[in-house]
């Protein structure tokens, strides 16, 4: 019979089987760490949503166990829930410095405080709880990236965040390769490591690769440069100052989010720039063309992004110009292709010089491929192994990957958000669920917006709305005036009289047959108007619009 004191809970609450939004933890007896609170951007069928976060309904239930928040690293799919989660959790959260330097900024943001943050290194060892966590240092594409080892009474568990092995990092700052090492020679009982780049054969290229297609662009490029890319990118950041300053280039930084991190980066000595390389977007038009790079965000052909703007010439400081080049050094996210290529169309159409595509070298993945994922394995030596950081696909197939190199199916497990996985000295096996999804953040709403709010908000993008308007005497329920009906999204009224027309008289047919049935709740006679309504509407157009019956009384 297991002890609950011989056992460790893994609990993933986000990240499995999608990308974004990482959050899992670990649990033994009363002791709870979290490693990442990270969010992920709505998909398209989830309209007007601003941002996804992982249902945290666990965590609140259980908030007094919990020992501290552990990141590793600052991208936006690792920290971007704990603005909200911090809102409604009182804990240390640890990290690298500039990791704590973003989450800085989005706390402010969101008007909470950052007095629970403790900066930590590679190499420092933290206790929570029962559990010691010992971080070390991982390449990935965005600087102060960790992989957390998390000793628990029984054994060692290594989560590896987003890795991959860069034998050249723009920083010099090589993967901890001996820190696998040595804890591969102790004995590791369990391995989650990323799943991102697992359908992808061989090495991930270099960072520098891109530093080096950077110099070749600004070599030929006869006008200003203009390059988008994730402003969590502080390496490919540099790589560009750098190349600005080798061709005596100016450069200018625009977009909300990648002023902040350039500015964050710079405060905290991530990014070198000389100084009078950088200038505000104002001073661009002293200098000539030849002598401006522009980094931007946009790299996602998001809507309101900069880049965008540029391309549509809605951009207040910034107008395309014949003979700019603009390099989107990024490639797109699945679902955002379409954005990216009419932002590349407008560009083109605009007489830009346009560098997108990544057989090009404008753009690395900061994921390991097979070949590094089997390196991971094979340093750390795990006796259990679960995948995660990735879609469903990506976890099989690293499952794949460790089976090829020896390991028993049944030491793998592939789970879902939400599975409680329990692993003890001997065993690995999903045993439960708990509480677990997706809260819409909308605006400064938070969860109150569910499937029902979208599955009206699918109706009403798909085809439209029809607002019927009756005043009705309370007393007898007569009808005293209308039916009156708005239509928005549905027909054009002045080309549709007709058809509004007959609306109006089948709506009044079954407020008379309401009457003649001594119908008189309200419920029950909207629910006639709307289904006599949208029969005839669908009969006569093939569509069906959300109908909306209003009563008012006199």
């Amino acid at each position: 019979m297991v002890k609950i004191q011989d056992k460790v809970q893994i609990i993933p609450l986000g990240g499995l089987g999608e990308i974004g939004k990482n959050m899992t933890v670990f649990r033994y007896g009363d002791d709870i760490i979290l490693v990442d609170a990270g969010l992920m951007f709505p998909e398209d069928d989830m309209l007007g949503i601003d941002l996804v976060i992982p249902d945290i309904s666990y965590l609140l239930e259980n908030k007094d166990k919990i020992k501290g928040i552990f990141l590793t690293h600052g991208h936006e799919d690792h920290i971007g829930a704990l603005p909200y989660v911090l809102k409604q959790i009182d804990v240390p959260v640890y990290g690298t410095v500039l990791t704590l330097g973003i989450l800085k900024g989005r706390l402010k943001e969101n008007g909470v405080s950052s007095q629970n943050l403790v900066a930590i290194k590679p190499g420092d060892k933290v206790r929570a709880g029962i559990f010691k966590m010992d971080f070390v240092r991982v390449n990935h594409s965005i600087p102060d990236a960790v992989a957390i080892t998390i000793i628990t009474p029984i054994g060692i568990i290594i989560h590896t965040g987003d890795f991959k092995f860069d034998q050249t990092p723009v920083d010099g700052q090589i993967t901890q390769f001996n820190k696998f090492v040595e804890y591969g020679d102790k004995g590791v009982l369990a391995l989650l490591a990323d799943s991102t780049n697992a359908e992808h054969p061989g090495f991930t290229p270099s960072e520098k690769v891109v530093g080096q297609t950077f110099d070749d662009e600004f070599r030929y490029a006869k006008g200003r440069i203009i390059i988008a890319t994730f402003s969590s990118n502080v390496h490919r950041i540099q790589q560009v100052i750098d190349s600005a300053v080798r061709y005596k280039r100016k450069v200018a930084v625009i977009g909300r989010s990648m002023v902040n991190v350039v500015n964050i980066s710079k405060e905290l000595a991530y990014l070198n720039i000389p100084d009078g390389v950088l200038i505000d977007i104002d001073e661009a038009n002293n200098y000539k063309a030849d002598q401006i790079v522009i980094i931007t965000t946009g790299s996602q052909g998001e809507p309101m992004s900069a880049l965008t703007r540029m391309a549509m010439s809605d951009h207040r400081k910034v107008d395309i110009i014949p003979g700019d080049t603009v390099i989107i050094s990024a490639t797109p996210i699945p679902g955002n292709e379409k954005l990216v290529s009419r932002t590349i169309d407008h560009l083109y159409k605009l007489g830009a010089d346009v560098v997108y595509e990544k057989s090009n070298g404008v753009h690395v993945s900061g994921h390991a491929s097979q070949e590094e994922i089997k390196l991971m394995h094979n340093l750390v030596r795990p006796k259990y192994f679960i995948p995660v950081h990735g879609e469903y696909r990506h976890l099989i197939k690293h499952a794949g990957l460790a089976k090829d190199l020896g390991m028993p199916k049944e030491n793998i497990v592939i789970a879902e958000n939400g599975n409680v996985i329990e692993l003890t000295r001997n065993s690995l096996a999903i045993t439960g669920k708990i509480t677990s999804g997706k809260v819409l953040v909308d605006g400064l709403g938070v969860g109150d917006v569910g499937n029902i709010v979208l599955r009206d908000r699918r109706q009403l993008s798909q085809d439209g709305i029809m607002i019927v308007v009756v005043t009705m005497d309370k007393e007898n329920c007569q009808v005293v005036s209308g039916p009156d009906i708005v239509s928005r999204g549905f027909v054009y009224v002045r080309e549709a009289e007709d058809l509004m027309e007959e609306a109006r008289d089948k709506v009044q047919v079954a407020l008379d047959k309401c009457g003649d049935e001594g119908v008189s709740e309200w419920t029950a006679i909207k629910s006639t108007v709307r289904e006599s309504l949208g029969r005839f509407l669908y009969e006569k157009t093939g569509r069906r619009p959300m109908i909306l019956p209003i009563i008012m009384e006199i």
